[in-house]
C-alpha cells in the first residue's frame, strides 16, 4: 500500500526579551521568576565567574522562591566541548530538569554557547536565560540564538538555534572583567559596526580613547548599540541563511576560528582572533572586492587605538587551512569569505583564490 505524505507544521514562534541595565544583577532573580512556569533552575557558569558572582546571583533566585542547582565549568574555550555538554545532561537529569523548567547561563560566550546548547537539546529543548558578563557576549554573542560545541574538527560545528528567553545585561559587571578581556570584546563592536553601521563605526572612531579606557558610559552605549543593530539583524535573518542579512555578522571569522582552532584554543581570546581576522578580511577586500585602502587604513587605526593585535602568533599555515577547509560557510568546493565592500556594508560569502589567501596568510604571521 503506497504513501506519500507532505506534511506541514506550524513552529511556535521564538521570542527572546532583551534588557540593558546597570545594576541588573541583583534584580535578575525577579524577572527570571515572573517569566518561569516551573520554579526549578539549572545555573550553569564557569569557575572565574561562580567567585565573583555566583553566589550573590543564587541569592537572587532563591529569594524569589526558585529552586536552584547549579552545574560549574572551568573558564575558557576548551570548556565547549561534547565532554562538557554530557556530563550538563548528566546533571540536567540528577537535578530532574523537565520541559518546564529552565537553565540559566551566568558567564561569557562559552558558558552562553554550552548552556543555550543543553537547553536545546534537554528534552528536546527546554527554555533558558542569558545573563552574559562579558563585553564580548553583551554586544554579541548574548543575542541571536546560536548555540554549539566545538570540535577537533573545528569551532562551532555542532549547534543548535535555540534563542533564550530573557536577556539580562548588566553593564556593572564588567567593572570585575579584566581589561584584555574587555578590549577583546570591543572587536565585536568594531565587527558589527564595519559589517552594517557605518555611523557605529565613526562613533567608535570618536570614542576610542574612552571605551579602550574602560568609561561605564562609553561601554554601555556600545552595548546597546550593538545589540540593537544585531537584534534587527536577527529578526531579518535568524537561521543564517545562504546569502541572508546574517552572514555579513561572520566578517572576520573565518580567520579568526581557523586561528583559535590552530592554537588549540589556547593563549588567544576569540575577541583577538576577530580583531585578526577583521585585519585580515579589510586586506583581502582591498584585493578582491574594492574596498579603498584608506577604509582598510581606517580600520586598521581604529582596532589599533583599541589595542587589539595585528598578527598572528604560533599558527602554521597548513593547521590554518584545514581549520578553514571545516569552516561553517565554506561552499561545496571552496572556503567562502565576508568581505566588506565599504565601512557599514558587508557581502555575502564568496570563493577566493588560493593563492591570495596563501599570500595574505604569510603577510599575517601565519608559520610556515
Amino acid at each position: 500500500m503506497p504513501l506519500d505524505l507532505r506534511l506541514s507544521y506550524r513552529q511556535p514562534s521564538a521570542r527572546s526579551r532583551v534588557l540593558v541595565r546597570p545594576g541588573l544583577l541583583a534584580r535578575a532573580g525577579r524577572l527570571i521568576a515572573d517569566e518561569a512556569e516551573s520554579p526549578r533552575v539549572l545555573l550553569v557558569t564557569d569557575r572565574t565567574v561562580a567567585r565573583l558572582h555566583g553566589r550573590a546571583f543564587a541569592r537572587t533566585l532563591t529569594r524569589e522562591g526558585l529552586k536552584v542547582a547549579t552545574h560549574v565549568v572551568p573558564a575558557g574555550e576548551r570548556s565547549k566541548r561534547p565532554d562538557r555538554l554530557v556530563a550538563l545532561w548528566d546533571d540536567c537529569a540528577e537535578a530532574g530538569i523537565g520541559r518546564r523548567d529552565r537553565i540559566v547561563a551566568l558567564g561569557g560566550g562559552v558558558v552562553g554557547d554550552l548552556a543555550g546548547f543543553a537547553a536545546a537539546t534537554w528534552l528536546r529543548g527546554i527554555p533558558w536565560v542569558c545573563v552574559p558578563t562579558t563585553l564580548l557576549a553583551q554586544v554579541d554573542a548574548s543575542i541571536g540564538g546560536k548555540t554549539a560545541v566545538d570540535l577537533d574538527a573545528g569551532k562551532n560545528l555542532a549547534g543548535a538555534f535555540h534563542q533564550p528567553d530573557q536577556v539580562l545585561v548588566d553593564p556593572d559587571v564588567l567593572r570585575t572583567l579584566p581589561v584584555r578581556h574587555r578590549r577583546a570584546g570591543l572587536a565585536e563592536v568594531v565587527k558589527i559596526a564595519i559589517a552594517a553601521d557605518a555611523s557605529l563605526f565613526q562613533w567608535c572612531e570618536r570614542n576610542a580613547d574612552r571605551l579602550a579606557a574602560g568609561d561605564p558610559r562609553a561601554l554601555e552605549t556600545a552595548i546597546v548599540r550593538s545589540l540593537s543593530l544585531k537584534a534587527r539583524i536577527v529578526q531579518r535573518d535568524e537561521r543564517e541563511r545562504e546569502g541572508g542579512a546574517r552572514t555579513a555578522l561572520n566578517l572576520g571569522h573565518t580567520l579568526a576560528h581557523a586561528y583559535e582552532a590552530a592554537r588549540g584554543y589556547r593563549g588567544i581570546l576569540h575577541g583577538e582572533a576577530v580583531a585578526v581576522g577583521l585585519r585580515f578580511a579589510a586586506a583581502l577586500a582591498v584585493q578582491a572586492a574594492g574596498l579603498p585602502a584608506r577604509e582598510a587604513a581606517r580600520i586598521d587605526a581604529l582596532l589599533d587605538r583599541l589595542e587589539l593585535p595585528r598578527r598572528m602568533r604560533g599558527a602554521s599555515r597548513a593547521a590554518l587551512m584545514r581549520a578553514m577547509q571545516q569552516d561553517k560557510k565554506r561552499g561545496a568546493h571552496a572556503i567562502r569569505w565576508v568581505l566588506t565592500t565599504k565601512i557599514g556594508h558587508a557581502s555575502v560569502p564568496r570563493p577566493l583564490d588560493t593563492r591570495l589567501i596563501v599570500r595574505t596568510l604569510n603577510e599575517f604571521g601565519a608559520q610556515t
